[in-house]
């Protein structure tokens, strides 16, 4: 994961122990960038009792999927426990990387960033054998890490030639304030308009800057999808294959781990979500 599409000096997420809705909630009001600020606990979330009126998502049983991620990771901490229940039930799966990822550490001196695309790459085959979906396709786009938008047409072409007959499309949330994401939300959307295939949206860095029951957020458009503890625990493993962003990548400031123990609680829960 890039921190932020618009973001490119190696700050990492900010983190805050107060409520979601005073010192979190303030201090977001500060910052030009939701990422950046201080984000949302996941305590608040989990004793949030919003969760039981969103209603279930039912997955296909059948076909095959197109999962778009703008960076190796976002499919797996978006909707990695439902590719392994997709898997488990034998459905085909066609993994999009539309970038490679490496842009995420833009001032450190340990890898370039064609060592860290090819880093990136290997956790996410490996992340994918522990969803059960070692067999899927990934299709590397290439496109620049922090420009997707600068290519979203280029891209809609091309998940358009990639969806037809596919049962369903799972692509980043158009409303996720990160440039990125929201790129390729779109172009995945535009991509399915033509295509007459289903897609449906994940959050990532959603969990981060809102807040239970923001009004920002599209909660009526919001699916469940609950993943049984079966698929809990290869989700769990799959993020743990993603050492270069998890774990910091040497001692110095710019080294820093990207997804830090308190943002990654929010994507280790029993359920995940989409927008329709």
């Amino acid at each position: 994961m890039t921190v932020s599409g618009s973001t490119t000096d190696g700050r990492r997420p900010g983190q805050h122990t107060g409520s979601a809705r005073d010192t979190g909630q303030t201090a977001r009001e500060t910052y030009a960038d939701p990422i950046q600020a201080p984000g949302t606990d996941e305590e608040s979330w989990r004793a949030w009792d919003g969760w039981t009126r969103l209603p279930e998502y039912t997955l296909p049983t059948a076909g095959r999927v197109v999962v778009v991620a703008a960076h190796p990771d976002d499919e797996v901490l978006g909707v990695g426990g439902a590719l392994a229940r997709l898997a488990e039930a034998g459905l085909t799966l066609t993994v999009v990387s539309v970038t490679d990822g490496e842009g995420s550490h833009p001032r450190t001196t340990r890898l370039t960033p064609t060592r860290l695309a090819d880093v990136r790459a290997r956790e996410l085959r490996e992340a994918l054998t522990e969803l059960g979906a070692g067999g899927a396709e990934v299709v590397r786009l290439g496109l620049p890490d922090t420009g997707v938008a600068d290519h979203e047409d280029r891209l809609a072409r091309t998940l358009a030639d990639l969806l037809p007959g596919a049962s369903l499309c799972l692509a980043p949330w158009t409303g996720d304030v990160h440039a990125d994401h929201e790129a390729a939300g779109r172009a995945a959307l535009a991509a399915a308009r033509t295509a007459s295939v289903t897609c449906r949206l994940y959050p990532v860095w959603m969990w981060h800057w809102a807040h239970p029951a923001d009004p920002r957020v599209p909660w009526e458009r919001a699916a469940r999808i609950p993943l049984p503890p079966a698929a809990q625990d290869r989700k769990r493993a799959a993020i743990d294959r993603f050492a270069s962003q998890i774990r910091p990548l040497g001692p110095d400031p710019e080294d820093d781990a990207v997804l830090p123990p308190h943002e990654l609680a929010h994507h280790l829960r029993g359920w995940e979500v989409v927008f329709g």
